[in-house]
């Protein structure tokens, strides 16, 4: 037991330690790091299963997403985790990572008070824009300049 519990903290220090940069994993488990976006632009949005503008916006984030200089997250306004935030990602056919509590503490995002809510970062990590309600591809793609 006490090698089982060494491991997981040893791992967990390696984790939140790493080069002393602030990293994160998203619902696959694969990790981003601050550094991940630097020098693009880095669009987070807010969703929810119930909210039915944000099922319809989905597949204007994930074509978003297909862009090399734009990084696009996902925040889970229901705080779902672990599997049961894979699972429904997957069932909702979500293409970007979608990261969790600490990412949204991290980044110091006030929680919406409308979802859908959009926030977009400037490539220098500059909050420049909250957008309330749906949002589309193209729409996106003009404030991005």
């Amino acid at each position: 037991m006490r090698t089982i519990l060494t491991a997981v903290m040893t791992g967990a220090a390696l984790l939140l330690g790493g080069c002393g940069e602030e990293q994160w994993l998203d619902h696959r488990g694969e990790q981003l790091r601050r550094a991940d976006m630097q020098g693009r632009w880095v669009v987070v949005n807010y969703w929810a299963e119930w909210c039915a503008p944000c099922l319809h916006e989905l597949p204007e984030f994930n074509r978003l997403a297909e862009r090399p200089d734009v990084l696009v997250l996902g925040v889970n306004y229901d705080g779902v985790s672990g599997a049961a935030l894979l699972e429904l990602s997957e069932r909702m056919n979500i293409a970007f990572s979608v990261m969790g509590e600490d990412f949204e503490q991290s980044l110091q995002l006030e929680r919406p008070q409308v979802l859908p809510t959009t926030y977009i970062f400037n490539p220098q990590g500059e909050l420049q824009r909250s957008l309330p309600g749906p949002q589309t591809e193209q729409g996106l793609l003009a404030l991005l300049e």
